[in-house]
């Protein structure tokens, strides 16, 4: 296959075609390879697809913003800052951008900025402030914005393209109260020329999201009010709004769809659950009915994804099952993904168009389990690919191991899916790692590059992902068995997960070791104390520690749990407060540190406002007293993770030390 390389200013290397190479490199890949920042993050097509805005930096260098011009490719740098980065950017039309700032060689607990909004056209002129950045009316040098009064710093882009085709945009404004908690959002119609706002849009409520139609109109709000969202629509004729249904905020109980979007039409598409699993429908805003048959229906997994239209009508589906794929309704556009699959058959290929092609040029996102993402231009004419750019080109695909979806039954019967990482040679009887995904109720993870996984599995460790109750994405029955099992049901799952992976001879039942970040770091804690046998050591990173602590707060640090959460999240999800008071204890790792004597390796963020810092600190103390064999890492500024490579390289070399030492790597 040949390829055309995109401008030397831009184009990063990154084989095009993988497969495991005969001799794959003896040394493993340096730590930096996984846990450095993407030298390539993204790019967008302009409306007409005539241009692409790309994002130009590397490291220890300030990101720009760049437009190429696709004709000639001809690059133009139109937006940089000498304090930040380019943050969020997107076309308002072929002519105009906008953007904000960004600070990626921050931690969480030195920002210094809200992001702020900016506004220039692609060739560099008409540049112009539309929002203060953390109240600061301005910064960087060259700004019209100090003729005017500036929009708040809590102004944001809405993530929504709009119509594309006037200098409007709509942006919303967040109303906090409190520390980090949104009272509501209100939608402002803005001229990116002029900084001037049409006008605010009337909510029926305190909205929380906002969804435009296919002319860039706003036509759909969610309200919340004491832990009910409400769907409201807006009728186009009268701008009146009447709602459609409601749910609760945090379990979902009550309506059974939730919008997706409008269709060029005005057809109103929505994600519903007629059984166990959600799937697409249309919803008839004149009866308030959903269609009889669902639009998309997906085997084994409810609905996550989009749908890809273009001015006149509905083209296909972004949907995630094990991995992100695209089903393509529009002739034409299945002929033109066959081709790319073609020409790149080894990974999986997600087209993107322009809003109203007036060229040849879409954007190819093509990645799989052992390649990370990159970014390439296609010609439907010539139908050749051009590299845009690659997020890891050191990344080298053969020396990388390939991930796949099993299953397997827990002790009560309930399917658990789960994702396994086999390091390459012979597979069997390995160490191992149990890696908990955080959320709880969330989905873990899909096929695809990972880099913490691919980093144990390049040294030699199998990395097992359960999926367990709670997760979503499976169902509602597997969303359901998760509730107020933490702890119990829940980490049953993850042991009878390891037991599994001992009994298919994929791991060494000497040699497993439990981790995770935030749920899956109070997991990994349950899994030390309830599971002693199976797990020789743990390595958890911003987990509760403290149930009943983690509700209520400290007195002398900042948390951001909404009140809401407490009220209406907890005691449907986690536990009550008063009516569990026991259960609570029961599975609070503060409660049982005494009972945890394996190795543990701890990390906690001095800026973490979800797991405040004492959560961590206050565990460590209780648990040293009768474990000589805890570590604990503390990362200033840090927040909910670790946003700094320098302190995820630290972190993972610590892991790496740590598992090495308790565990081994394979012989």
């Amino acid at each position: 296959m040949r390829t055309h390389t995109l401008l030397r200013a831009v184009a990063l290397a990154g084989a095009l075609v993988c497969g495991h190479a005969a001799g794959a490199a003896l040394l493993p890949p340096p730590i930096a390879d996984f846990f450095n920042n993407p030298d390539f993050s993204d790019a967008v097509l302009s409306p007409s697809g005539k241009f692409l805005a790309v994002r130009l930096g590397g490291q220890g260098k300030r990101d720009m913003l760049g437009v190429v011009d696709l004709n000639t490719n001809a690059i133009k740098v139109v937006g940089n800052f000498s304090d930040a980065d380019i943050g969020v950017y997107e076309w308002v039309n072929d002519q105009r951008l906008v953007f904000t700032a960004a600070e990626k060689d921050k931690a969480f607990g030195d920002m210094r900025y809200a992001p702020g909004l900016y506004a220039i056209n692609r060739d560099g002129s008409g540049f112009r402030q539309l929002a203060m950045r953390d109240g600061k009316p301005f910064i960087t040098n060259g700004s019209m914005g100090l003729q005017r009064e500036l929009l708040p710093w809590h102004t944001y882009l809405l993530n929504q393209p709009g119509a594309q085709d006037s200098d409007y945009i709509y942006v919303v404004d967040k109303d906090y109260r409190g520390h980090g908690v949104i009272d509501h959002v209100d939608l402002v119609r803005l001229n990116t020329v002029t900084g001037r706002t049409a006008g605010i849009v009337d909510r029926p409520g305190d909205s929380s999201w906002w969804m435009l139609d296919a002319k860039g109109e706003p036509r759909l709000t969610l309200t919340k009010d004491q832990g009910t969202i409400s769907v409201h629509y807006r009728d186009p004729a009268t701008k009146a709004w009447r709602k459609l249904t409601d749910f609760e905020q945090y379990t979902g109980r009550g309506g059974n769809f939730r919008p997706l979007a409008f269709g060029p039409d005005g057809t109103l598409y929505v994600v519903a659950w007629k059984n166990d699993l959600s799937a697409v429908y249309t919803y008839d805003l004149n009866t308030n009915k959903l269609s009889d048959q669902p639009l998309v229906k997906l085997d084994g997994y409810d609905f996550r994804g989009a749908l890809i239209m273009n001015q006149n009508k509905l083209l296909g589906v972004r949907h995630l099952t094990d991995a992100i794929g695209t089903t393509w309704i529009d002739p034409g556009m299945k002929a033109m993904q066959a081709k790319v699959d073609e020409l790149l058959p080894n990974t999986v290929n997600l087209i993107t168009l322009p809003a109203r092609p007036e060229s040849p040029w879409v954007l190819v996102t093509a990645f799989s389990d052992i390649s990370p993402r990159r970014l390439m231009l296609y010609n439907s004419e010539t139908q050749k690919l051009t590299m845009v750019g690659a997020s890891r080109p050191q990344i080298k695909p053969e020396q990388m191991a390939q991930q796949q979806l099993v299953h397997y039954k827990a002790r009560d019967g309930l399917d658990i899916p789960a994702w396994l990482t086999l390091p390459q040679g012979p597979g069997k009887n390995l160490p191992m790692v149990v890696l908990v995904h955080d959320g709880p109720y969330a989905r873990g993870g899909s096929w695809g590059w990972n880099p913490a996984v691919q980093f144990l599995a390049s040294r030699g460790y199998a990395v097992l992902e359960p999926e367990y109750r709670g997760s979503t994405g499976f169902g509602s029955k597997h969303f359901k068995a998760g509730w107020k099992q933490w702890g119990l049901k829940m980490q049953d799952d993850l042991a009878d997960g390891t037991r599994w992976a001992i009994a298919q001879g994929y791991a060494d039942s000497k040699r497993i070791c439990i981790a995770g970040a935030a749920y899956g770091g109070y997991a990994t804690l349950m899994g030390l104390i309830r599971d002693p046998e199976l797990y020789k050591c743990g390595v958890e990173w911003a987990g509760q520690t403290d149930l009943e602590q983690w509700r209520d707060g400290y007195w002398f640090y900042t948390s951001d749990l909404a009140e809401e959460w407490k009220q209406y999240g907890m005691p449907q999800l986690v536990a009550d407060k008063d009516k569990d008071a026991e259960q609570l204890k029961a599975t609070s790792p503060q409660q049982q540190a005494a009972r945890i004597t394996q190795p543990l390796l701890m990390g906690y963020g001095t800026a973490d406002t979800v797991v405040p810092l004492p959560q961590g600190s206050r565990f460590y103390q209780t648990v040293k007293q009768t474990n000589p064999n805890v570590e604990w890492v503390q990362y200033e500024d840090e927040g909910h993770g670790w946003k700094l490579p320098k302190n995820r390289i630290d972190w993972w070399s610590r892991v790496e030390k740590f598992l090495d030492k308790n565990i081994g790597s394979a012989p």
